[in-house]
């Protein structure tokens, strides 16, 4: 069996994470608003895509 091995960077990050979750219950709605005042009181432009179309599979094929 192969050992896991660990990143102190990445123990870092998840660390962070979970304590900023922490402070929003972990309510994903709470995390995002806050994410957005963040972003907004950062005054940085932030790029904004309009959402994509979903294909289907059949929509795709060449019609014959």
């Amino acid at each position: 069996m192969q050992e896991t091995q660990t990143d102190p960077i990445i123990d870092e990050l998840r660390a962070v994470r979970d304590e900023h979750a922490a402070r929003f219950n972990y309510d994903v709605e709470e995390i995002f608003r806050d994410i957005q005042a963040q972003q907004e009181a950062s005054g940085r432009e932030y790029v904004r895509l309009p959402p994509r179309r979903v294909v289907s599979a059949q929509e795709d094929r060449p019609k014959p």
